[in-house]
């Protein structure tokens, strides 16, 4: 079949990540896609690596900035544009399916409706507000989309609210692990961090959820009775939330965290950042829908340290491939972490649990006959 896929971004973040995967399983099932990106950016070499065809076509995503009249206007302008661009790259091609990754691509939707195409929405976000977009969201589930893949119960749960279950399929995403398993871990070298000295990290795009000024504050309370730990953070500003960056920037010059917490911005090689940790943190404050990267720290076995809720508590058992802090509360969460920190065996234990977890419940070959099945699927659910 011939799969049109539009995506919301060019990152090579975790919903870009899972997209990559989403495209080789297409292709060895012996499908076309054809990828419509809304922006250049790192994502497109790594397309062309899988030898797919891609076209840029600023698609009208619908992001925070633009929640006014003006930023509406615009997004409009765009849109219409983008759809007179879809139209003409569609124009002679028998295209079976529109693929919208991410809820961001609003355009999706509308054009498989209008052009008699089969729509499938592969969902990653659990968005709470504002509850205009969150209604409209829900409306084109209901009326324009005929299959719409979730990554989580988390998020099945979240949107099971406004439309019917039956059209929700929780997939859980799947990674392949070797890479992971095999990177050489060089970061240490690179900060010149003794072997003696814990590495603590975070890796995700800087927003007002994903919770860096609450890394902080971990760290912060961690350092007061474990000096020598040093602190990791990866990761550049998402679109529209520049400010937060600079903001972090600032925050990082506090005479406490000087020189013990380090922000390397936007980084490849996640594999071997993650390989140099000893512990890997993901202090989300709003619930993270499946987020990629604690797979892909389990995968290099590590123990992950996650707020409690969202899909996080779907991949870490408590206590025993990683633990459970709470997302607003600093002291309670060093209290939990402070075993590990303390205790070298333990943190070992809690990496290799969670290496076998990754492989019994998330691998790659369970992900790629679930996306497979439901592109395979002719009728509307």
């Amino acid at each position: 079949m011939n799969i049109l896929i539009l995506n919301n971004t060019s990152d090579l973040y975790g919903g870009s990540r899972i997209l990559l995967i989403v495209v080789q399983i297409l292709k060895e099932g012996k499908h076309t896609p054809i990828l419509v990106l809304s922006e250049d950016g790192p994502l497109v070499p790594e397309l062309e690596k899988l030898g797919v065809e891609i076209h840029i076509i600023r698609l009208g995503i619908l992001r925070h900035k633009y929640m006014n009249p003006k930023g509406m206007l615009n997004r409009l302008v765009v849109s219409t544009a983008a759809w007179k661009s879809l139209s003409q790259l569609i124009e002679g091609r028998n295209i079976d399916i529109v693929y919208s990754n991410t809820i961001g691509v609003l355009i999706g939707a509308f054009f498989a409706k209008r052009k008699r195409i089969r729509h499938i929405w592969h969902v990653h976000e659990i968005t709470l507000k504002p509850i205009p977009f969150v209604r409209l969201i829900a409306y084109l589930f209901k009326k324009y989309t005929d299959q719409i893949i979730v990554v989580s119960d988390a998020v099945k749960n979240h949107w099971a609210k406004y439309v019917d279950p039956s059209k929700l399929h929780r997939i859980y995403n799947g990674i392949a692990t070797e890479p992971f398993e095999n990177a050489s871990g060089a970061l240490r070298k690179e900060l010149n961090v003794a072997a003696d000295r814990l590495i603590i990290g975070m890796i995700g795009r800087v927003n007002n959820w994903k919770g860096q000024d609450y890394f902080l504050e971990i760290a912060a309370e961690i350092l007061i009775t474990h000096p020598d730990t040093q602190f990791v953070m990866v990761g550049d500003a998402y679109p529209g939330n520049e400010h937060l960056y600079d903001q972090l920037t600032t925050n990082l010059l506090r005479p406490e965290l000087q020189g013990k917490v380090v922000n390397l911005g936007y980084r490849t090689g996640i594999a071997n950042i993650l390989q140099s940790l000893d512990i890997f943190i993901l202090p989300s404050i709003l619930p993270d829908p499946f987020p990629t990267v604690i797979l892909e720290a389990m995968a290099c076995g590590k123990p992950v340290v996650a707020t409690n809720h969202g899909g996080a508590t779907e991949m870490i058992v408590d206590g025993e491939t990683g633990i459970l802090i709470p997302h607003n509360d600093a002291t309670k969460a060093v209290e939990k972490i402070t075993g590990i920190i303390m205790e070298e065996g333990k943190r070992k234990m809690m990496g290799l649990q969670a290496a076998e977890r990754i492989h019994k419940h998330y691998s790659l070959n369970a992900f790629h006959h679930a996306i497979l099945d439901i592109v395979s699927q002719k009728t509307n659910v």
